[in-house]
């Protein structure tokens, strides 16, 4: 299967194709006239790893998940480590995000919003409306 087709299949670009099989995430074998030929194998590899990436997982976790996933030696438990590292990642990000909008609406609340030129918004940014140190 050409890259072309498969980019349409997997939904990835044909960009992002290419650099993993540069970084040797998932390899295609080359033709005989030099082009990547992906077969049924690499697809479902280019699959789960739109999956892995939709899920936020480096393309670090991404090797570890696609080498755990083809050994049989596997144990849910080495899965269950990357996944846990990633859920510790989200619930980070969260939290700062509810800080973010926390403080934001703070800031929006703090402005009349009038057709005056003082802004409580703007003078918090410069400094002069609270102290954040």
């Amino acid at each position: 299967m050409k890259i072309g087709q498969v980019a349409r299949e997997t939904g990835l670009s044909v960009k992002t194709i290419r650099y993993y099989h540069d970084i040797k995430l998932v390899e295609a074998r080359r033709g005989d006239n030099g082009y990547r030929e992906y077969q049924q194998s690499q697809l479902a590899q280019l699959h789960f790893v739109a999956r892995c990436k939709a899920l936020g997982f480096s393309l670090e976790q991404c090797a570890q998940l696609l080498s755990l996933n083809a050994r049989q030696d596997r144990t849910a438990a080495a899965v269950k480590s990357v996944a846990t590292e990633q859920l510790l990642v989200v619930q980070e990000k969260v939290h700062q995000l509810q800080q973010l909008e926390r403080q934001l609406s703070t800031l929006v609340s703090a402005c009349d919003g009038s057709d005056r030129p003082e802004c409580a918004i703007l003078d918090s940014l410069n400094g002069s409306g609270c102290s954040h140190e």
